[in-house]
């Protein structure tokens, strides 16, 4: 069966090599929840795992020159479909995997920031999610990172440097965390807030400390609001890593943690200890990079902006106090898939087998308020 490598598709799409004609052929809610940017959406899930032949007439409006590659949820369905085009005399293929293949390609790029080092952004396309890896004087740090350890290996090579710390800025609901081991592989410390850090071993975070990385100074801002624990983190008053508190054009939503069943609050009381926390981030220098953990659609790293820029594009950051919470408080969107599950395994209150880790978190991030 001719297929083809997600991270190959990724860049294809990337460089803009030849597009080819990614054929989702998924239901359109399922389509319209998570997708592949700039792909078409041919509905004929049901007739390919029914009567293959049935989907054909929905086949004929494609072009006759594509090259198409086909694409369901795991790459089973997708595979009869690339069947049926090539009887069809088309040039097809599957992708690997499907959109669970999508999920685990991950692209990487320099943010440009002024600092004694080296900042590394890691994006996942396919989930929207950002971590970032700072390497100073030999010695480097990774915060965010997703459960695919090898993606950050595999940079800490490319600079030769010597992992002293792996952070979360919080325990995230909408994928699963590879801080803790990606610090037991290099016997380092695994950072977490102690808030979030419910019945896992992981090393205190607290408002004020700094943390040493090379000749590079990390001061921690305990920025609760998404989280009880969520923290930011200023690089040499450079940067900040936001994670899920503040956002390019939003922030972040306050009801996970309290429907997760982990956090002994409410929404409203979230969304007010989330507006005081965002106060604290935009006294900081207009001209910081602020780096968070997601970015909508499907991000190609470096995705950067300035305080100040952020400030004239979101809205969330003109509200007042009253209004914030109101609008937090009340619209709420889809949850992320599976958030329960996802939270609770980052905090320690759940072990799921290496073989589940992967499908749990299948789907959009929607860990930003809007």
């Amino acid at each position: 069966m001719p297929e083809i490598d997600p991270d190959v598709l990724g860049d294809r799409l990337q460089q803009r090599n030849g597009d080819p004609l990614v054929l989702d052929i998924r239901h359109q809610d399922d389509f319209a929840d998570w997708h592949i940017p700039g792909s078409v959406n041919v509905d004929g899930y049901d007739e390919l795992t029914s009567d293959p032949d049935e989907a054909r007439e929905a086949f004929t409006e494609l072009p006759d020159d594509a090259e198409v590659v086909t694409v369901c949820a795991a790459g089973v369905a997708s595979q009869t479909a690339t069947d049926v085009l090539e009887e069809m005399g088309y040039d097809a293929v599957t992708l690997t995997d499907g959109m669970a293949g999508w999920s685990r390609v991950h692209r990487s790029g320099t943010v440009s920031v002024d600092i004694a080092g080296t900042l590394v952004q890691v994006a996942r396309p396919g989930k929207g999610c950002l971590s970032h890896v700072l390497v100073s004087d030999g010695e480097a740090a990774v915060f965010d990172p997703s459960q695919y350890v090898e993606e950050y290996e595999s940079i800490l090579d490319q600079h030769d440097a010597d992992l002293v710390g792996v952070f979360d800025t919080h325990a995230h609901a909408d994928h699963v965390s590879g801080g803790a081991e990606l610090a037991e592989r290099h016997g380092v410390s695994y950072y977490l807030h102690p808030k979030d850090a419910l019945a896992i071993d992981a090393a205190s975070l607290q408002d004020g400390q700094t943390v040493t990385v090379g000749s590079l100074d990390i001061e921690v801002i305990h920025t609760p609001g998404h989280s009880e624990g969520s923290v930011s983190f200023d690089v040499d008053g450079a940067a900040l890593i936001t994670g899920d508190t503040l956002f390019h054009e939003s922030v972040g939503r306050v009801e996970l943690g309290v429907e997760a069943g982990i956090e002994d609050s409410d929404v409203e009381r979230n969304a007010a200890t989330l507006y005081e926390s965002l106060q604290r981030l935009l006294d900081r220098p207009d001209d910081v990079v602020v780096l968070p953990a997601h970015d909508p659609g499907s991000p190609e790293p470096p995705v950067t902006a300035t305080l100040a820029e952020i400030r004239e594009r979101n809205e969330d950051l003109g509200r007042d106090r009253e209004a914030f919470v109101e609008k937090l408080a009340s619209d709420i969107p889809d949850h992320p898939p599976n958030f329960q599950r996802v939270k609770r395994t980052n905090v320690g209150q759940e072990s799921v087998p290496a073989d589940e880790l992967a499908e749990l978190e299948l789907g959009p991030n929607n860990c930003a308020a809007e």
